[in-house]
């Protein structure tokens, strides 16, 4: 079995019992977009949490070691992307991402925002000119070190 065919039975699963992301991530104590980007391939999974999942979805257990494999991230994603409401997220980032970098820089210094020390939490906000999807992104702050 593949890593995405244990994906893509994770999602069957998930969708035939009627559980929620949320309701996953609680079950192994772990943020909600981390554990659907884990369980979708992009990042390993402690093996007690993933046999908690399998378990939880009536998958076999035996194969929760393919989810705590170190995985290729991004491999999965062609670019730019062709699914609609991740293109929308590459677009914001080509109109908005030289501001975001300059005001980082103004306000941090030369340096990045880490990916790896980060959290992302996704939100709805009730609108009565249509609800709103708040994404909430914070990653540490990495200053370059420019060794001579």
């Amino acid at each position: 079995m593949s890593r995405r065919d244990i994906t893509d039975q994770i999602v069957q699963a998930k969708l035939r019992q009627g559980v929620s992301w949320a309701d996953l991530a609680g079950l192994i104590g772990r943020p909600e977009v981390w554990t659907v980007a884990a369980l979708l391939g992009e990042h390993p999974i402690v093996l007690d949490d993933a046999k908690k999942i399998l378990r939880r979805l009536g998958l076999d257990e035996g194969e929760a070691y393919m989810l705590t494999n170190t995985p290729y991230r991004g491999s999965s994603q062609t670019s730019p992307p062709t699914d609609p409401t991740i293109y929308r997220f590459h677009e914001a980032l080509l109109v908005y991402g030289p501001a975001l970098k300059e005001l980082i820089h103004e306000k941090f210094g030369d340096g990045i925002m880490s990916a790896i020390n980060f959290s992302i939490d996704v939100d709805r906000k009730d609108d009565s000119a249509g609800d709103r999807v708040v994404v909430t992104m914070s990653g540490k702050f990495l200053a370059y070190e420019w060794n001579a």
